[in-house]
């Protein structure tokens, strides 16, 4: 999304459009993304404000729980970091990762940067593209305090952050980062259908931000233009793959898979 188009999400419309920045030290990163501004905490909501671990997104904790932050140097990051498998992970199959081989991804939907980070620490150059002007907010932060850092600063190096629609400005972004597409990495937003098990909080308002991911074909028509070798595609186990041309390759695993569409072998 770009910073002049700020529609955040279609899941609650009124917790979207009244998402306001607060805060006299965010006057001017509201301002940056022309985000609606206020000294204090509205009423209702959404707000991004800076908390006690950093920038975060906070609404009514009885919907959302608590607030969410992209943070690359602690909690669930940090652990999947050290104990997550290493190359032996679902996405690191699915990106290339191979003998000799270390592929150049983008992350065309960063979301928290969760998958990014974990892309980088294995060595890939990654860039993180993020459509939604206040998750951009919260990844510029994490980026920031994660490149200070003197345990990680040398994965943060290796991440790059464009705000950009990758449904509409993907190849403007990948055409300004100094690698190659080799790999381009999609997790759009699945619908989220009512009669279904209660969503968790977090993913509740994640969804009042980036809604659903409507435009998923063209998002993936997208991502087969810029892409010089493979798109992979994460996608709830049993779902089925986004419209358009049939998958070549799928890698399952116990709740989620990937959709692999490719255009030519990584090699080393």
């Amino acid at each position: 999304m770009n910073p002049s188009h700020d529609t955040l999400g279609a899941a609650d419309p009124e917790a979207a459009s009244t998402l306001i920045v607060v805060g006299e030290s965010l006057r001017l990163l509201a301002d940056r993304y022309g985000l609606a501004w206020q000294a204090t905490p509205p009423g209702k909501g959404l707000v991004l404000q800076q908390g006690g671990d950093g920038l975060e997104i906070a609404g009514d904790p009885a919907i959302y729980g608590h607030p969410i932050r992209a943070d690359f140097v602690t909690g669930a990051v940090a652990h999947r970091r050290r104990f997550g498998g290493g190359r032996g992970q679902l996405i690191a199959k699915a990106c290339g990762f191979g003998k000799g081989v270390v592929p150049q991804v983008v992350d065309a939907t960063a979301g928290l940067g969760r998958d990014a980070f974990v892309l980088a620490s294995l060595g890939a150059e990654v860039l993180m593209v993020e459509r939604v002007a206040a998750i951009h907010a919260l990844l510029a932060s994490a980026l920031a305090g994660a490149s200070a850092d003197p345990e990680i600063g040398e994965i943060a190096a290796r991440l790059a952050l464009s705000h950009a629609d990758s449904a509409s400005g993907l190849a403007g972004a990948v055409a300004a980062w100094p690698h190659e597409a080799q790999v381009v990495h999609l997790d759009p937003m699945f619908p989220h259908r009512e009669k279904s098990a209660l969503v968790k909080k977090e993913m509740r308002l994640f969804r009042a931000l980036a809604g659903d991911d409507a435009d998923a074909p063209r998002l993936l028509e997208a991502a087969l233009d810029v892409a010089t070798h493979r798109v992979v595609v994460k996608r709830p186990r049993k779902a089925p793959p986004i419209d358009g041309p049939a998958p070549h390759h799928v890698i399952e695993g116990k709740t989620s898979r990937y959709d692999l569409y490719v255009h030519r072998s990584l090699k080393s």
